[in-house]
């Protein structure tokens, strides 16, 4: 099953990539990778179609608050291993596009004379080992990696930021099952944003499933979601 989610509107898009939990964990909690996905994706889309014009950070801490709301008495929300998303966000405001970018889910744009930004959190990254007891210890912790789960101070953890609206001409959205093009089998990001360009996500998913399907030693999953959003303002 599918974990990523990605939710559009006439000036945002929102990706989120559930983190799928390891065989036999116990996350404290009833309910799906999927449905913590599902959730917070309705409660950031209820302010962004409404225009609202609040920090992005600030619109997912009340989202991640009002779904821990909904479970708290159900679920175990002090379980480290409790389920847990990416989130990548753009939202064009007036004269300036605002992103948000909390753990491994990239936002690259484009200007108009060909040059790249790539807005990343690489904090999971820099691990000192991807055992399950340090990923555990150091998940939305200082010092380790954020994810949105049950803690909204996550949010203010993201990598935030506002670029001029005439600086930008394409925008994509990733989760890391399709930015490994780059990441993991060593195309430039340019390399990826003419994939989108000229062929369209699906064409980009398919790069990264030849590369999947040929790779001799593979770190984590071989296979992974993937997720491509392509946008011109």
């Amino acid at each position: 099953m599918n974990e990523d989610l990605v939710i559009g509107g006439p000036d945002f898009v929102v990706v989120l990539d559930g983190a799928t939990a390891g065989k036999g964990v116990d996350s404290g909690c009833l309910h799906t990778v999927a449905w913590l996905v599902g959730r917070l994706g309705a409660q950031l889309a209820v302010p962004l179609l409404g225009g609202s014009a609040a920090p992005l950070a600030d619109l997912l801490a009340d989202a991640i608050t009002t779904v821990c709301i909904g479970h708290a008495d159900t679920c175990d929300l002090a379980n480290p291993d409790s389920p847990s998303s990416t989130v990548a966000m753009v939202r064009v405001r007036g004269e300036s596009v605002d992103h948000l970018v909390l753990a491994d889910s990239p936002v690259v744009l484009r200007s108009p004379d060909g040059s790249l930004t790539v807005h990343s959190d690489d904090r999971i990254d820099l691990l000192p080992d991807y055992t399950f007891e340090t990923v555990r210890r150091l998940r939305n912790r200082p010092g380790g990696f954020w994810v949105a789960s049950t803690d909204p101070q996550a949010a203010y953890a993201a990598v935030t930021g506002t670029t001029d609206r005439a600086d930008v001409e394409v925008v994509g959205v990733l989760t890391d099952g399709a930015s490994r093009y780059v990441e993991r089998y060593g195309h430039s990001w340019s390399e990826l944003v003419d994939v989108l360009t000229a062929a369209g996500p699906r064409a980009l998913v398919e790069r990264v499933r030849k590369h999947d399907d040929a790779a001799d030693a593979v770190r984590g999953k071989r296979y992974d979601d993937a997720t491509a959003v392509l946008a011109y303002l």
